[in-house]
């Protein structure tokens, strides 16, 4: 996780982060969290909204949104092949962005 946690650490206080908790309804260090679990979730078998949700304590309606503002499972899977994906951290950055800027 400390891959996930150096980048999600990097985004902390960026305007997208910002305006995606705004969108739902939650605090950015919340949204964070659930980006966090949610792509850890997709990586394992089982629900991946359900996992995160038992992990984070938030609503799994909440998590869904994020879901689709982020663009949903397919983007959801980029982000966490991303995350596997340590060469490529460089090019990752510019992808979280773009990720979280979907509405």
């Amino acid at each position: 996780m400390s891959l996930l946690d150096g980048l999600l650490g990097q985004l902390a206080g960026s305007p997208q982060v910002a305006n995606l908790a705004a969108k739902v309804g939650l605090t950015p260090d919340q949204v964070e969290a659930a980006v966090a679990a949610l792509s850890q979730a997709h990586t394992e078998p089982g629900d991946t909204v359900a996992s995160a949700a038992d992990s984070t304590g938030l609503p799994a309606d909440t998590l869904q949104q994020i879901v689709g503002h982020i663009g949903g499972e397919g983007s959801l899977g980029q982000f966490a092949g991303m995350l596997n994906n340590q060469g490529g951290a460089g090019g990752l950055l510019g992808s979280l962005g773009s990720l979280f800027g979907k509405s």
